[in-house]
């Protein structure tokens, strides 16, 4: 009987469910990126309160949380795929590990707290 491999910082512990993961959050990244330019573009004299405008719709800001998220979950399975790639130490590995996953998520907390104003 063959033992399945995992390993506890795998977002999924499949290789293809995170290759699958990794092209969504790059296409959602690029289509939310995609608008932003496309409204920098449209909008000449762009300032503070024409970025407010925009910030202040609720479905902008479920589109950046979508995005957010996209983007920390593209982050972390490079990181991760990096890591596990190029470290062999499983110490060191670790260290990497968390220090990534600790950032990531402050990075999101901030992130929701300048989006909702929280």
């Amino acid at each position: 009987m063959v033992k399945k491999l995992t390993n506890i910082f795998s977002l999924s512990g499949n290789g293809l469910r995170d290759w699958m993961v990794q092209r969504v959050t790059a296409v959602i990244a690029a289509v939310y990126l995609l608008f932003i330019i496309g409204y920098i573009l449209s909008h000449t004299n762009l300032n503070y309160f024409d970025w407010q405008a925009l910030f202040a719709n609720p479905w902008m800001k479920v589109f950046s949380m979508l995005f957010l998220i996209s983007l920390g979950l593209h982050a972390w399975i490079g990181m991760w795929t990096i890591f596990t790639d190029y470290i062999k130490s499983v110490s060191v590995r670790l260290v990497f590990h968390v220090v990534t996953l600790v950032a990531l998520l402050a990075y999101f907390i901030w992130a929701v707290q300048i989006l909702w104003g929280l």
